[in-house]
């Protein structure tokens, strides 16, 4: 196959310069002093006078394959010229692109000579068709009097372009910059570095989307998968069927968000047209990004059969269903009739139309046989193709797609579920996200593979459980998870392993409504990402990343992109004082990386503030505020600890409390704001979807006689198919009640909140009652006794209170 041979090019391009990287490069790979990556490119000694070379000297994410330090810099600034071939239409994109790029970040853009001679202050950009690399590799040779990019293609000079620009802005400042002198020899470890973004879930602009694969390319990734069809949305415009954006790109949204201020529908819509979807491929390209649509079936099709009734398991589903307000997993799957069929083929041929990649990835997940099973017409379908079941159908039904898309040349790309009920086609590719089993019984089998486990790779889980850490689901995937991954799964021998094309990380966008969540969510994780798929093995060091993160970050600020600092970011941990001496606040951070420096003013710290470096002393009243700093900037945002009294520090949030059980773990965003009116600030509430049950380990209950616990309730917008019958509901009483149970989850009460005031408000409510007197330490569970689950309770805090005098 084509891919194959695209990913060998790529794979011994990437080998024998990985292989130059660990003979000569200047920071032997494996080094775990944080300081290490300054050593790649950094100058042993700069001759005469010169100034010292600017710290990260080598901050450039994904870490090159080989980089040779030369010696003294080359100042880049306004003087600079841009030396391109005057017949090479390629190079001056590539040019452009670079001072844009640089007026941005550093404010000035140097001038591009078409046609011009290198020298004293000058930066060529050239293409070498002859040169043995591939096409995505390039040469950067950066001397004291001028600088090289060099490759055979347009991607590869486009992506030493990125390595130059990420040099130059390395220091966060505006001006001339300092480089230091070095030749970087690149090229990618895999050919299919990918991002999938979610928009069926919760529609993006096209600016958004752009902004995205803005990001993508300069981390260069080259493989955009949008997900444009599920249950809960249509986003793409099918000319053939309007209906298909007229209807199925509408919803309501569940509970508070769904309704407007007279409590009438709001529809929540959102579609691309067919000219904003080729404006955003041609974006992409002119990035070196191929655009992968996803259309869905045979299942999380609900918005599709709402549009279209007809397409769905007619003879059981008598009525068209609504677009989908919930999560989870759906039954409604396209009928297996001709016109259905008709209706799929006549879709991708509008969707081939429109994106020229060779992939077409038609989902095949979650796949809930329900209405099949249910259905005679279904039913008698399988015995008339003689096929063995359910299963065998869908497979049956993958074979009929990936035959039309091999007449548009073009290969069938789904879910590991594929996989299931049958011979996979030989053309099609399989993308493993349920671990990485599929991808390796894929490629035993012959077909390529692209890894994406959810586990590992999804975007959508949380990176923290701290009290600030938004929405998304447990477990916890953080900045390190993603570095560590391994791609290629260590059952695949040699020949098997060059079926894996790369990897690619997914973010599902249920709980992520806003484009800050989106961007809080993909970076830096992104930047782990990038670095495992580009950079050859040897390369990959933990410590090393981080040190060039801190430069990353302040590009991020710069360019007003929302990332996350949370692998940074300090958290407070109140802990008890020696031989009943006053309890002591600890501080730390996710990675232990950098220092934290501190203030107790209330005031942000600067880097001249007091280290961190031993719990300190929770005397009350307390207002401190820290923050991380690496090399003297700052790498988070300051965090603040602010207690008045005793009863401050026993407050514990949802986010610190243990829930109950493993398994559908979720930190929610609030249907409605806090106050319960309006579009403020909505909580997060960590919760459980089958049993909303938390445990505050080990509460000091001496002197404490009260107890005040803020609550919330969010819709149950939740679809779990085979597993809603395990969801645990508890008797009401008097309306219902939060129940607070001693040591034993299974108890009786000490206490009973009632719920009927939080019933009656959207927002958040605080409820109170009194305790027993009790001594010493216990665990303390919550949970609800509503008498259903929906709507679905959460905690947001607790925090317990002296006995009234």
């Amino acid at each position: 196959m084509k891919t194959r041979t695209a990913w060998n090019l790529a794979l011994a391009s990437a080998a024998a310069i990985g292989l130059a990287a660990c003979q000569n490069t200047t920071s032997p790979a494996g080094s775990t002093s944080a300081s290490s990556s300054s050593a790649d490119a950094t100058s042993t000694a700069a001759s005469g006078a010169e100034p010292a070379i600017a710290a990260h000297a080598s901050a450039v994410i994904p870490r090159p394959a080989q980089v040779v330090a030369g010696e003294g810099r080359f100042v880049f600034g306004p003087q600079t010229r841009l030396v391109v071939a005057a017949d090479d239409a390629a190079a001056r994109r590539v040019a452009e692109d670079f001072a844009a790029r640089v007026r941005q970040l550093r404010g000035f853009a140097p001038s591009i000579d078409s046609g011009g001679k290198a020298g004293a202050d000058a930066i060529v950009f050239a293409l070498d068709p002859k040169s043995a690399a591939g096409d995505e590799a390039y040469t950067l040779d950066i001397g004291r009097d001028g600088v090289r990019v060099q490759a055979r293609a347009a991607a590869g000079l486009f992506y030493g372009a990125v390595t130059l620009w990420q040099l130059a802005t390395a220091d966060g400042g505006k001006g001339a910059a300092s480089i230091a002198a070095q030749r970087i020899d690149d090229a990618p470890r895999f050919v299919w570095r990918g991002l999938m973004l979610d928009v069926a879930r919760h529609f993006r602009s096209v600016d958004e989307v752009k902004s995205v694969i803005d990001q993508m390319a300069l981390h260069k990734l080259n493989t955009f998968h949008w997900h444009l069809t599920d249950d809960q949305g249509w986003r793409v415009e099918i000319k053939k069927y309007p209906r298909l954006t007229e209807v199925g790109g509408c919803r309501i949204l569940a509970g508070a968000a769904g309704r407007d201020a007279e409590g009438k529908p709001k529809p929540y819509c959102g579609y691309y047209t067919q000219e904003q979807i080729r404006d955003v491929v041609r974006y992409a390209a002119e990035r070196h990004i191929t655009v992968v649509p996803e259309i869905e079936m045979p299942g999380h099709a609900q918005s599709a059969i709402a549009a279209y009734p007809e397409l769905g398991v007619t003879d059981v589903v008598r009525k068209a269903p609504p677009v989908s307000p919930d999560w989870g997993v759906h039954t409604y799957l396209y009928g297996v009739d001709d016109s259905t069929f008709g209706f799929l083929e006549n879709v991708l041929d509008e969707v081939v139309g429109l994106f020229p990649s060779r992939y077409i990835h038609i989902g095949g997940d979650e796949a809930a046989k329900d209405q099949w099973i249910a259905s005679p017409n279904v039913q008698a379908k399988i015995k008339s193709l003689g096929l063995k079941d359910e299963m065998a159908l869908q497979s049956w039904f993958v074979g009929r797609i990936a035959g039309h898309l091999q007449k548009h040349d073009r290969i069938l790309l789904g879910w590991d579920e594929i996989l299931e009920g049958g011979k996979l086609p030989a053309s099609a590719t399989v993308m493993s996200w349920r671990g990485t089993k599929g991808a390796v019984e894929a490629a035993r089998d012959g077909h390529d593979v692209v890894v994406a486990p959810d586990r590992q790779l999804y975007l959508d889980y949380v990176q923290s459980d701290r009290d600030d850490e938004p929405s998304g689901r447990f477990p916890i995937s953080t900045l390190r998870d993603f570095y560590q991954f391994s791609v290629v799964p260590a059952e695949l021998d040699a020949a098997q392993s060059k079926h894996v094309l790369g990897a690619q990380a997914n973010l599902w966008a249920e709980h992520r409504r806003s484009f800050e969540r989106i961007q809080t969510a993909l970076y830096p994780r992104l930047d782990a990402l990038s670095e495992v798929v580009w950079s050859p093995q040897a390369r990959i060091d933990w410590n090393d990343f981080q040190q060039r993160l801190a430069a990353q970050m302040a590009r991020y600020r710069a360019q007003d992109v929302k990332a996350s600092d949370v692998a940074y970011a300090v958290k407070f941990k109140v802990e008890d004082g020696a031989d009943g001496a006053a309890p002591k606040l600890a501080l730390s951070n996710q990675t232990g990386f950098g220092e934290i420096r501190y203030r107790t003013d209330g005031q942000d710290p600067g880097v001249d503030a007091p280290l961190y470096t031993q719990p300190l002393a929770a005397t009350l009243p307390l207002d401190l505020v820290a923050t991380t700093f690496v090399d003297g900037k700052a790498i988070s945002a300051p965090r603040r600890f602010s207690a008045r009294d005793l009863s401050d520090l026993s407050t514990r949030t949802s986010a610190g409390l243990r829930p109950c059980r493993e398994g559908y773990n979720l930190r929610l965003e609030d249907d409605a704001a806090i106050e319960g009116k309006g579009d403020g600030a909505r909580a997060s509430l960590t919760t459980n979807l089958i049993d909303p049950c938390w445990i505050y380990e080990g509460a000091r209950l001496d002197g404490v006689g009260r107890i005040e616990v803020r609550v919330g309730q969010v819709p149950y917008n939740f679809q779990l198919w085979h597993d809603t019958k395990n969801i645990v509901t508890r008797k009401a009483e008097l309306g219902g009640a939060l129940e607070v149970r001693v040591d034993d989850c299974k108890s009786a009460p000490i206490a009973r909140l009632p719920l009927a005031e939080a019933k009656r408000s959207d927002g958040l409510s605080t409820l109170q009652a009194t305790l027993p007197k009790l001594a010493g330490r216990h665990d303390l569970c919550f949970v609800f006794a509503s008498g259903g689950h929906d709507p679905l309770w959460a905690l947001d805090r607790v925090t317990l209170r002296p006995a009234a005098n």
